[in-house]
């Protein structure tokens, strides 16, 4: 197939923007200058920073201080006896009094009264949130489908990927459509056979984070070393202790899951989440199961409380 020249421009700066995000959602408790953002997209800080907005809809700076907010946010909620001070810098802030005023502003409390408060944001519909990481329990948690939670490590991993930035919430059309386009990418490189294993990236708390800024990536496990395409990125996940659990439920099921993981057993686990994305894995086609059920296993990162 040949490809035009604006479509080849295009794929690479796709490729060199995935290439920062990774790099920014990697260090986010590192300093993220300009000019480091700019080496690694491999653009003049000028140019990098105009094309960071107009495909991120943010400036690059804007961007980073949003997320080490939103992790600061949930870090407050979920590792209470963590001091304050420690979580300013290990979300990249340079001291307290900095991230104070940060937080003030970004979310009109302190971060002492975020904290004692457990603030939450009105809670999704049961049916909205896959990947969604909130304490509340919805009407439907109490079901009857097996539900055996598993603490293990998970083994470091290289994904093929396609991110989406954006409102993903209960969207099962755009879910088909990223993974219709990740497939069509992988197969004919010998990269999606009857083992290929799977799954969706949740890098934000739906909670903390607008639905227009949210992160969602699909991605296909692959072999090291297959290098990129354009917005296929490629990159290695990071290796921890994470919750699993694996039902066979349907699409109107579905949520309530993680309803299930996070507010019933999660309070009297012994743990916490950490800083790394919710996973789903999953082990069929619905659309070809004899009863129409999903077959997945979800997967909370987290670590002693």
């Amino acid at each position: 197939m040949v490809v035009s020249s604006s479509e080849a421009t295009r794929r690479e700066y796709a490729a060199r923007m995935n290439r920062v995000i990774d790099h920014i959602q990697a260090h986010l408790n590192e300093p993220l200058d300009l000019e480091l953002l700019a080496s690694v997209a491999c653009f003049s800080p000028f140019h990098f920073h105009r094309l960071f907005r107009a495909m991120n809809g943010e400036t690059p700076q804007a961007y980073i201080h949003r997320l080490r907010l939103e992790r600061a946010a949930q870090l407050l909620v979920f590792d209470p006896f963590r001091a304050i001070s420690d979580i300013a810098l290990d979300c990249g802030f340079s001291g307290s009094a900095p991230f104070a005023r940060a937080f003030k502003t970004a979310w009109g409390v302190s971060a002492s009264e975020w904290r004692k408060r457990r603030i939450r944001q009105p809670e999704s519909k049961p049916r909205e949130a896959p990947g969604a990481l909130y304490l509340a329990r919805s009407k439907q948690t109490a079901m009857t489908h097996p539900f055996q939670v598993h603490v293990r490590n998970i083994a470091p991993v290289t994904v093929a990927y396609l991110r989406h930035i954006g409102p993903y919430i209960g969207n099962t059309a755009l879910f088909r459509r990223l993974f219709g386009e990740l497939f069509a990418w992988a197969e004919p490189r010998g990269l999606f056979g009857p083992d290929a294993l799977w799954l969706s990236v949740f890098e934000d708390n739906p909670h903390f984070t607008p639905a227009a800024k949210q992160r969602l990536e699909v991605a296909l496990i692959v072999p090291a070393g297959t290098p990129p395409s354009g917005k296929i990125g490629v990159r290695k996940m990071e290796a921890g202790r994470c919750a699993t659990v694996r039902v066979r439920v349907r699409i109107e099921d579905y949520a309530a899951q993680w309803d299930r993981l996070i507010g019933d057993w999660l309070p009297g686990s012994g743990y916490q989440p950490d800083h790394r994305p919710a996973l789903e894995f999953y082990h069929n086609n619905p659309e070809t199961d004899p009863e129409g059920k999903y077959d997945i296993e979800i997967c909370l990162p987290v670590q002693p409380l």
